[in-house]
């Protein structure tokens, strides 16, 4: 893409995005802004990071990198942002990401934590100034947003991870281990299932004031502007299940369930997504549904066919208790047996014939320092972490097409590459969203 302001010098380039800022855009074009360079940090200095969004995952998310130096939070829930500043007393406070953005000179790298909708507009000024990047799962809102955020990382250089945690579990790396060394032969079909239904309702009809602790016109951001209610800050789901600010389940934990077949069957775009369940609520995801995807072969790999499953629905092979009952898992279906996993244990399935089974020498090494530390380490190194966004993005990408089916009704036939539903035109408005209230993105 023409970058005509590549030669201008940072500090000229800063002046142009704060000056873009002034106007309430809130991200300048890519064109007009080019990017920065990381700062060189050596393994033995701290990093300085900024934590966008400090709610109940950005507050721990600080804490998990909290051996780093935390010079910025940002919340529009002054709550929210009060309580972790107590941890980090000399952090500045920002309500709004645009104004940390606007004096960012001494961040090294930037945690997003914030409302799934704003994700791609907290995190692409920091690609754009240089900035590493660590953003909550799901990476983005929608499909065209995660395309997006991967190619302006990768033209960036820096050192981006997307916050699905459980990549980092031993459990993880064996079972990729065993399906890649052919533990149960060619998998043909994955399933996947988790019982939490965060979905269905409607939009809230009371619209109590707005509570003097909170930038509403802030946590509104880019989606279409609505009355307060405090559905949207307390409790759960909050806004997790209403369309203008999330998804539901789907892009929020099949960004953890869905990353081992991804990882285990080296899986890239589906070629068609179709949806079950109950019809489309233009407001609110569903709490429970299925989602067929078929996968093309991929090197010596067969094509797959992989289901997701939420909230009331499971595997056929679950409900006829031909396989032990476990709440969420993910089941490898081969030619010769089955393997079966959650977040901390797997088992290969029948379980008599594979009593005698030699694992596979490990080839991935384990992580001991964690998801976080991988992510300040590579950062520092300059190796890539495991779910940069290269890898995140298309992950996510294919989460969102399942919510994308689910909502025109219809079964998808995906170009990846045009990015487009090629029998489903209709589904153009949910692959890439609608921007409100002069927000913009590109």
């Amino acid at each position: 893409m023409n970058q005509p302001f590549a030669n201008i010098p940072l500090s000229r380039r800063r002046f142009i995005y704060r000056s873009v800022l002034a106007t309430g855009a809130t991200v300048v074009s890519v064109s007009a802004l080019a990017a920065a360079k990381p700062r060189k940090v050596s393994p033995n200095e701290k990093m300085n990071i900024a934590v966008i969004g400090t709610g109940n995952r950005g507050g721990s998310d600080a804490m998990e990198v909290s051996s780093e130096n935390i010079v910025a939070l940002c919340d529009p829930n002054e709550r929210n942002l009060d309580a972790v500043a107590k941890k980090f007393p000399n952090a500045k406070k920002y309500f709004d990401f645009r104004k940390l953005y606007d004096k960012s000179d001494d961040i090294d790298a930037v945690l997003v934590a914030t409302t799934e909708h704003t994700h791609a507009f907290a995190v692409l000024p920091a690609l754009q100034l240089g900035k590493h990047v660590y953003c909550e799962k799901p990476l983005a809102h929608c499909v065209w947003e995660c395309r997006f955020l991967a190619e302006q990382a990768k033209k960036a250089g820096v050192t981006t991870q997307m916050g699905t945690q459980m990549h980092a579990q031993n459990n993880f790396r064996r079972v990729v281990e065993a399906i890649q060394s052919g533990a149960i032969g060619p998998v043909r079909e994955v399933h996947v299932w988790v019982s939490r239904a965060w979905g269905d309702g409607g939009r809230p009809t009371e619209t109590p004031p707005v509570p003097d602790w909170l930038h509403w016109d802030l946590f509104i951001g880019p989606a279409p502007m609505r009355p307060f209610n405090p559905d949207y800050i307390e409790g759960k789901p909050k806004w997790y299940k209403h369309w203008d600010f999330g998804g539901g389940t789907l892009p929020d934990l099949g960004s953890h369930w869905n990353d081992l077949p991804w990882w285990a069957l080296k899986l890239d775009a589906p070629r068609t997504i179709e949806a079950f369940g109950p019809p489309p609520n233009p407001e609110t995801a569903p709490a429970s549904y299925r989602i067929a995807y078929e996968h093309a072969p991929r090197g010596d790999m067969p094509a797959v066919k992989r289901w997701w499953y939420q909230g009331e629905e499971k595997p056929p092979m679950w409900t006829e208790k031909r396989i032990p009952q476990w709440g969420d898992g993910m089941l490898f279906i081969g030619d010769n047996g089955m393997l079966l996993s959650n977040y901390t244990k797997h088992v290969l399935l029948p379980e008599e014939k594979f009593a005698d089974f030699k694992r596979p020498t490990p080839s991935i090494p384990n992580n001991p320092a964690g998801h976080f530390m991988e992510w300040v380490n590579a950062c520092k190194t300059g190796k890539p972490a495991l779910c940069d966004f290269a890898y995140s993005g298309p992950l996510t990408e294919a989460n969102h097409l399942g919510n994308v089916a689910y909502r025109v009704g219809k079964k998808i036939e995906w170009d990846a590459a045009k990015m487009k539903a090629k029998n489903c035109p209709e589904a153009d408005k949910y692959i890439r969203v609608e921007y409100h209230n002069g927000w913009k993105l590109a």
